[in-house]
């Protein structure tokens, strides 16, 4: 059977950048756009930016570069590879290029932009991804000149998230904050339609007046009640999971956070020795995974891996990923996660600070662990970089998820901050109530044992929420005898 090769939809990278953003901060928000774009499967071809005061209000780029553009996506200038970032556009102004122009804001000239120049299709690019939330009328501007989809930041996060997600409670939270995106767009489109959009009343027929559009917007309306009482339901029964692990097993619980692509699952992998997902793309891992650190001690310590966090992230997403991240909100220790080799690190810094006071775990203790030391270059390199990161944060841990004496160095670090939260009690377990030996010897580690003729004595440091779980529990099975 003959092979089919799948060729990759090609993008275009779009951005102005205006006065208040400086070169490296827009080149930094360009590759992770781009690297958004890889997660999606995309190729991009070329690279176009601006420099504005302000955004275009019809179509977010000036008109000149529009046009430089729209020769490129539609294969009839003469360029290749990455776009320079102040390429002329005079001779393709003055006639060197197809007569044919395109008119502003048109549906017709839409579908000309799309038509082959000369009986093929030479398009160099399918998409325009621009590094920017845009309206729904600038997209639909941009879309008409440059002749191919359109899709702005919020929107590529969107469709990774939408394609990323697993659990029930993700794609719910996903397909809200979706459809929120789509309704302003559903206007715009009925502005399109004008009084065609507008349907007759009377039997069997819409309100008067009603069109398609406000039905459309009333099914997304419907739709996302739907979808908040579904994710009400599972945080009822995610709450319930928690409240057993607490009750049996303590609160020494670990979450990990942190940037995108960060190596926080790779991290967990390590630490617990799980099968979870390990992805060199953005947002590979959306739904919250927890499990139990090895090799286990005592206290028995949870680890959860939490979705990661991005610049610009959608609000929406923000307020829907909430409950995802109550993993991180009620641990007792943080471990965020920094991509070491990322010249950017103080932006991702930034980034999830912020993400983490809005879901208010700002008062939770923190371990700063910079993944990923082996990817900043030779041996030398690397010790430079980590000498340079240890002074710059103290009690910080530079490391590599794939050293396995770097994982073991972080493995004592989380028992360490666990072993001075323990205290010693003693307790007495009569022998009628023997049946809790087992529990007594899984959530503390026992100091001393002595007997007589009543019952076991022992002497036993922990948590002091199990140690206290386990006196009340001993209490009333003496209670019941």
């Amino acid at each position: 059977m003959k092979e089919v090769k799948v060729t990759p939809q090609r993008a275009v990278v779009a951005a102005v950048q205006l006065p208040t953003v400086s070169d490296v901060e827009l080149e930094a928000s360009l590759d992770e756009l781009r690297e958004l774009a890889k997660t999606l499967g995309f190729e991009v071809v070329a690279t176009f930016t601006q420099k504005r005061a302000n955004f275009d209000s019809a179509a977010y780029l000036g008109a000149g570069k529009r046009e430089q553009m729209r020769h490129f996506v539609q294969g009839d200038a003469d360029q290749s590879g990455d776009a320079p970032q102040q390429a002329p556009v005079a001779a393709e102004r003055t006639g060197k290029g197809p007569k044919r122009r395109i008119a502003r804001h048109g549906a017709v000239a839409a579908r000309e932009a799309a038509k082959p120049l000369a009986g093929t299709d030479t398009r160099q690019a399918d998409f325009v991804l621009v590094d920017h939330e845009i309206s729904p009328s600038q997209a639909r501007n941009l879309e008409n000149e440059i002749g191919c989809e359109v899709m702005d930041r919020t929107m590529v996060i969107l469709e990774i998230f939408h394609r990323h997600a697993r659990s029930n409670a993700a794609r719910a939270q996903v397909e809200i904050a979706r459809l929120r995106y789509l309704a302003p767009r559903l206007r715009e489109a009925a502005k399109l339609a004008g009084p065609q959009g507008r349907q007759r009343s009377g039997v069997g027929g819409r309100g008067a007046g009603e069109g398609a559009g406000e039905a459309e917007r009333a099914k997304i309306r419907d739709r996302i009640a739907e979808l908040k009482q579904e994710i009400i339901a599972l945080d009822l029964e995610r709450q319930t999971q928690r409240a057993r692990r607490q009750e049996s097993q303590g609160l020494a619980r670990v979450a990990l956070i942190g940037y995108t692509n960060a190596g926080k699952s790779t991290l967990m992998r390590a630490l617990t020795g799980s099968e979870v997902l390990v992805a060199n793309k953005l947002f590979a891992t959306l739904d919250t995974t927890v499990r139990a650190l090895v090799p286990e001690g005592v206290p028995r310590v949870l680890v959860s891996d939490t979705v990661g966090f991005i610049k610009n992230l959608p609000h929406d997403l923000v307020a829907s990923f909430k409950s995802t991240l109550e993993e991180a909100a009620e641990a007792s220790l943080l471990l965020h996660v920094i991509d070491a080799s990322d010249p950017g690190l103080e932006r991702q810094i930034e980034v999830t600070e912020k993400v983490i006071e809005e879901i208010e775990s700002g008062k939770v203790p923190r371990l700063l662990v910079f993944n990923k030391i082996d990817q900043v270059g030779g041996a030398k390199a690397q010790a430079e970089r980590a000498k340079a990161l240890s002074a710059q944060f103290p009690k910080c841990i530079v490391m590599s998820a794939l050293d396995k004496d770097d994982i073991a160095r972080l493995h004592k670090e989380i028992r360490a901050f666990f072993d001075r939260r323990l205290v010693e009690a003693e307790l007495f377990l009569p022998w009628s109530a023997q049946q809790l030996r087992g529990d007594l010897f899984a959530y503390c580690e026992v100091l001393e044992e002595r007997a007589d003729a009543d019952g076991a004595f022992f002497r036993v440091r922990g948590e002091r929420e199990a140690i206290e779980g386990l006196r009340e529990r001993i209490g009333q099975a003496q209670e019941i005898r």
